[in-house]
């Protein structure tokens, strides 16, 4: 089975008032941070979609062994760069039971661990039933779902059905959810703010 994860890093970061992608996370940038978390997962390829204009951004991605997007225009929106990284995840032949998993660039408390048991758990779904339709997973912590979540293969080809005002979260409100309990709220934790910048540092220790 091949798994892809796919990581929007396209956005303008207009809350943070600079790239937060390149703000310094220990010793290294959150970006690093968080795509060395995904290379240690058991994910097969990592798939960063940037803008066409953030080449430090391009650069790091490359260094850290991501499979770099970088589209000539900028996408105005999550969903695009998700279609972008599906377009690029399409040449190597996924199966209808093959995995995406999505989440967002700036969730430097995310964990291979988590990574992994939802990639566990799809692959024993499978297993179990292999006549069932495959379904979307996600972890969650105190009843709340988070991220990544995982998708099948086979619901690709619904992202670029979704209505103009539709993300990505309407793909996942009409299918069925199967769930991974996690004991840790990092599955919730992303970064938008100064404040949500300095919070997050604490809570980790960098």
């Amino acid at each position: 089975m091949q798994t892809f994860a796919i990581i929007p890093a396209a956005g303008r970061s207009v809350r943070m008032g600079q790239p937060k992608l390149l703000l310094p996370w220990g010793q290294t940038t959150l970006l690093e941070h968080v795509l060395a978390i995904w290379t240690a997962s058991c994910v097969d390829r990592v798939i960063l979609v940037v803008h066409p204009q953030d080449t430090q951004i391009v650069a790091l991605g490359a260094a850290a062994g991501a499979h770099v997007v970088r589209p000539s225009i900028a996408p105005s929106e999550m969903k695009i760069s998700v279609q972008l990284a599906l377009d690029y995840i399409s040449e190597f032949a996924p199966h209808p039971t093959d995995a995406w998993l999505l989440a967002p660039a700036d969730m430097p408390g995310l964990e291979a661990s988590t990574i992994d048991a939802l990639v566990a758990a799809y692959q024993s779904s499978l297993v179990a039933d292999p006549a069932a339709a495959p379904r979307i997973w996600a972890p969650r912590f105190g009843g709340r779902r988070g991220h990544p979540v995982l998708f099948p293969w086979a619901l690709s080809s619904e992202v670029a059905e979704l209505g103009p005002d539709q993300g990505i979260n309407a793909l996942v409100a009409r299918h069925e959810v199967a769930h991974v309990d996690t004991g840790a709220d990092a599955i919730h934790d992303d970064l938008d703010t100064p404040e949500d910048y300095e919070r997050l540092r604490a809570r980790y220790g960098v």
